[in-house]
C-alpha cells in the first residue's frame, strides 16, 4: 500500500490529488483519497504531509485512517475465506456492489469459448461431453439446493460429495462415469482459482480414482460375424465399415473420419501404409494396411460422398 501524489497532464503548479496504491500478487489498483497536497510540502517516504499545523495533521490523520481500514477489509476476506486481491480490497473498501460469481455462470462461459475453438483446439465430442457435463451439475444444483445457479464460494468438498452420490445414487451412473464428469467440473473449479474467485480447491481432499475395467477384444469369430452380416447399402453398411476399418488400423473414429488419400503410401516392403499425426495425442503413426482394410477402402474408393470430400480416402461423412 502507498499513498503519492498523481500529476495531472499539463501541471505547472499548485495542489495535486493524493493516490493510494494497492498492489496484489503482482495486481495493481488505485484509489482517490479525495485529498490533495502541495508536492513541495509532500513527504514521498512516509506518504504523508510534513509539517506540524493543524490542518496536516487532520489530513495525515485522515490517511492513516484509510490506511487502517484496508487492514481491516484484508483480515475481513481471510477470516471470511475469500480470495485476497486488489479488487477485492477496493470493492470492500469504497463500498461497491460486487456482483457473485456463479457456478453455471462460469461453466457456461467456459463451455462457450470452447465451442469457439472445435476443430482446432478441441474435437467436437470433447465440446459435447462439457456441455454434458454442465447440464447434469445444474440438475445437482436444482435438486440439492433448490436454486438456478449457486455462488462459487458455496463449492466445498461437502459439494463434491454429494455430487458423486447424486450421480450414482439419483442419476444412477457408474463410477467410471462419475469421475469423468467429475473431472470436467474439476477444470471449471480449477479455473475459478486461477482467477482469483476462488480460495480453496474443493477437489484438495478428494480421490479421483478409476476402477480398472476388463475389456476383452473381439475375437476372430466375432469380426468375422459382423462382416459377414448383411446390413443392406444404407448407413447402418456404412458405419459397419467404418468400424471394421477401426478395428483393422488401431485407429479411432476420428482420425479415420479426417483420413486423407496423400496419407496413404507405398511402403519401402512394396505395402500400403498409412502415415498419419492422431488426433488426440499429436503424434505421428505408421500403420501397415491389412488386405481387409484395403479391401474396404476399394468398395468406397469411387463412392460420390468420398469423392464430394476432395482429398478424403475413406468415407466416413456418416455420423455415429
Amino acid at each position: 500500500m502507498l499513498f503519492y501524489l498523481k500529476k495531472r497532464n499539463n501541471y505547472v503548479k499548485g495542489e495535486l490529488p493524493i493516490y493510494m496504491r494497492l498492489t496484489v500478487d503482482g495486481q495493481r489498483i488505485e484509489i482517490s483519497t479525495k485529498r490533495e497536497c502541495e508536492p513541495e510540502k509532500w513527504n514521498s517516504s512516509a506518504g504523508r504531509k510534513n509539517g506540524a499545523k493543524e490542518d496536516v495533521k487532520l489530513l495525515n490523520a485522515y490517511l492513516d485512517t484509510l490506511q487502517s481500514k484496508v487492514h481491516d477489509v484484508h483480515r475481513q476476506l481471510i477470516e471470511a475465506g475469500r480470495p485476497i486481491t486488489a479488487e477485492s480490497v477496493k470493492n470492500i473498501l469504497v463500498g461497491s456492489a460486487v456482483k457473485p460469481k456463479m457456478i453455471l455462470e462460469i461453466f457456461h462461459e467456459h463451455n462457450d469459448k470452447m465451442s469457439k475453438l472445435v476443430g482446432t483446439d478441441f474435437a467436437p465430442g470433447t465440446l459435447e461431453r462439457y456441455k454434458t457435463s454442465f447440464e447434469h451439475t445444474k440438475e445437482f444444483i436444482k435438486y440439492k439446493y433448490r436454486t438456478a445457479d449457486l455462488e462459487i464460494e458455496k463449492l466445498d468438498y461437502d459439494f463434491i460429495a454429494d455430487y458423486e452420490f447424486w450421480m450414482k445414487a439419483v442419476r444412477k451412473r457408474s463410477h467410471n462415469t462419475t469421475m469423468k464428469y467429475l473431472s470436467n467440473f474439476k477444470k471449471i473449479s480449477l479455473l475459478c482459482i486461477k482467477r482469483g474467485w476462488l480460495a480453496c480447491d474443493p477437489f484438495h481432499a478428494y480421490k479421483m480414482t478409476k476402477h480398472e475395467v476388463d475389456r476383452q477384444a473381439l475375437t476372430g469369430p466375432e469380426l468375422q460375424a459382423i462382416t459377414t452380416r448383411d446390413f443392406g447399402q444404407g448407413r447402418l453398411a456404412q458405419v459397419r465399415d467404418i468400424f471394421l476399418f477401426c478395428c483393422y488400423t488401431g485407429l479411432a473414429y476420428a482420425d479415420v473420419f479426417k483420413l486423407k488419400r496423400s496419407e496413404i503410401i507405398d511402403g519401402s516392403d512394396g505395402e500400403k501404409w498409412i502415415v498419419i499425426k492422431r488426433q488426440k495425442t499429436e503424434s505421428p503413426s505408421r500403420i501397415p494396411l491389412l488386405p481387409q482394410a484395403l479391401s474396404i477402402i476399394s468398395v468406397y474408393d469411387e463412392h460420390p460422398q468420398c469423392i464430394a470430400r476432395i482429398g478424403c480416402y475413406q468415407c466416413c461423412q456418416t455420423r455415429r
